[in-house]
């Protein structure tokens, strides 16, 4: 019962989303050269909303909360609380304001 309520209590806790526009293109550019973390911003493009362990679930836990502490502070993601699991989105409209034209890029799609 202990271990339920400090998940519960990790799980509610909010996690900070910076505002892009104190996100540089370095930073954004940075976040995505990992392939893994290329992958989920591909993934979270077709998806949104999943959780964490519906990604790679061959990584290790540890390694995959890097990946999405450093996706969420280039502002790249979107991390919300629901019950016990985090879900993921892309910040796909923010995004595309602040960096026109590189989210189109990244997921090889179509101008719009």
């Amino acid at each position: 019962r202990a271990m339920s309520r400090l998940s519960e209590t990790y799980m509610a806790r909010t996690l900070d989303h910076p505002d892009l526009n104190d996100v540089s293109l370095e930073d954004a550019l940075r976040a995505l050269a990992d392939p893994v973390r290329l992958s989920i911003v591909r993934l979270a493009a077709r998806s949104p909303a999943l959780p964490c362990n519906r990604f790679f679930e061959e990584i290790p836990k540890s390694t995959m909360s890097h990946h999405w502490r450093v996706l969420r502070e280039a502002g790249l993601i979107r991390q919300e609380g629901s019950g016990t699991a985090r879900l993921n989105s892309l910040r796909r409209k923010e995004l595309q304001q602040r960096f026109p034209g590189l989210l189109q890029l990244v997921l090889h799609e179509e101008p719009r």
